[in-house]
């Protein structure tokens, strides 16, 4: 195990520092086991697979340039396996307990004298056990998780072994970064920048000298600002449609997810539609949210909101190196269009608008600049998405067959990720053993009870599907 402190990348950086009042850079998940799984069988598998990536035995140590991996002396599994009871409120249920704990977890910072990630085990959970995983965002993305996930469960393999650096970090995150950032920035990107300016050339020439000191320089100051306003596609983007699920949040935040649903059946109607997979799901997902809108009292038609939609970049193969290697893309949801049929193809079309943009390179470079400027530009720089998006959403496809942990089999899981500056909400999608589960996230300002939009998600896929099968069909 490397003892000399390791140099955080500056997208780890962004993610560690974006944390406010209203919104902590956690993952949070939620894994219900049958039969149920001891706190003792658990700790010894944490420590035999999860405490071989190295991330989850390092605390975080910040300075004047950024950030480093420190080893932690003082580690102890017990601090991050903790036990949990839950008691339902009266008239209240064992899930909906669940949900309320999960949500003020959610809220809860992770104590930065130690390794950023607590796992909290209710070991007596309708008939099973129930865990709540919590892991800050500076570790790494969603897709580099899940590899952390499949190595846990029984059968799980171990990381491969890292070579040993002779230079620092740096040295590698700027081959990184010139491979995945730099050289596909050509072509309709580069005419993009000399269109709208130096500041993204700028941030570019940048990344590709990762150890320029800069950090709180007044040019780089300029330069943060620069790149607001020239980040063109995301520059020019109008603001999201005002609804109640916009606003200024007050940090409470309340969880909800579906039961599975039959993948088989979105398959079905992906299939007859013409439609992927996703374009069904996102269809249900934005005709839920404007349902949920007209109950309130509000008229959604003609109006659209949007939706920052991670995407890797990075080789499936080098998720166990953990980190984040994302970019963002922004997906508009046509919540105003009440024809499922309609909806559906209105999502496709936007889903094809985004197919080969370079958008998502922008937002991580964006993100990458972020990481090295003072806490109020970056502020500033990343208010850029919160003023476009209504929502994070996420879409991960999961294990086809269920997974097992401690010999228990893992029937249920879900997982939010979170948003970042003002945003409001989490929409999550995950693919399971043969089911899809919806999952939301909100602030309990300005969507105090998101079970009503998670409730709305079926009849919506039922009408798509009824509608679907009355098509004249040749």
């Amino acid at each position: 195990m490397p003892s000399h402190p390791e140099r955080m990348s500056r997208v780890d950086t962004a993610w560690l520092r974006m944390d406010n009042d209203v919104n902590l850079m956690m993952i949070v998940g939620v894994w219900m086991l049958e039969p149920g799984i001891t706190h003792e069988a658990l700790c010894r598998r944490v420590e035999d697979k999860l405490l071989k990536y190295g991330r989850f035995r390092q605390r975080v140590v910040q300075d004047a340039m950024g950030a480093n991996w420190v080893e932690d002396e003082h580690f102890d599994v017990q601090r991050h396996v903790v036990r949990e009871s839950l008691e339902p409120r009266p008239g209240r249920t064992l899930r909906d307990a669940l949900q309320e704990r999960a949500g003020e977890l959610a809220t809860a910072p992770l104590d930065p004298h130690h390794p950023l990630w607590q796992f909290h085990l209710v070991e007596h959970y309708d008939g099973g056990s129930a865990m709540i995983a919590r892991v800050h965002h500076c570790i790494g993305d969603g897709i580099a998780l899940i590899s952390v996930v499949m190595s846990i469960t029984d059968g799980g393999s171990d990381p491969p072994q890292r070579a040993r650096r002779t230079k620092p970090d740096e040295a590698h995150e700027e081959d990184w970064l010139s491979e995945a950032v730099l050289k596909p920035l050509t072509d309709i990107t580069v005419k993009a920048i000399g269109m709208y300016g130096s500041g993204v050339a700028k941030s570019m020439e940048m990344l590709a000298n990762p150890q320029q000191p800069l950090l709180g320089s007044l040019d780089m100051a300029r330069v943060g600002y620069q790149v607001i306003s020239d980040v063109a596609a995301l520059a020019l983007m109008p603001d999201d449609s005002p609804t109640s699920l916009k606003g200024h949040p007050i940090g409470k935040k309340v969880v909800a997810w579906s039961e599975p649903m039959p993948l088989d059946r979105v398959k079905a109607i992906g299939k007859g539609l013409g439609c992927s997979i996703n374009d069904v799901l996102l269809a249900c997902v934005a005709g839920a949210i404007g349902h949920y809108l007209r109950e309130r009292g509000e008229d959604p038609a003609g109006q659209e909101i949007r939706a920052m939609v991670p995407v890797n970049l990075r080789p499936i193969e080098e998720a166990w190196k953990l980190g984040n290697r994302f970019g963002l893309a922004p997906l508009v949801l046509p919540i105003g269009i009440e024809n499922p049929v309609e909806r559906v193809y209105a999502v496709r079309r936007r889903m094809s608008e985004l197919k080969g943009s370079y958008q998502p390179l922008l937002a991580f470079a964006v993100l990458a600049v972020a990481g090295l400027l003072v806490k109020p530009v970056q502020d500033t720089l990343l208010g850029l998405f919160a003023k476009k998006t209504t929502a994070v959403m996420t879409n991960v496809p999961g294990p086809a067959q269920p997974l097992k942990l401690c010999g228990s089999t893992l029937k249920q899981n879900m997982f939010w990720v979170p948003a970042s500056g003002e945003i409001g909400m989490g929409v999550s999608i995950l693919t399971y053993a043969g089911g899809v589960q919806f999952g939301l996230i909100t602030d309990a300002k300005l969507c105090p009870h998101p079970q009503q939009i998670i409730d709305g998600f079926e009849p919506e896929f039922e009408k798509l599907l009824l509608l679907t099968m009355m098509l004249p069909w040749m």
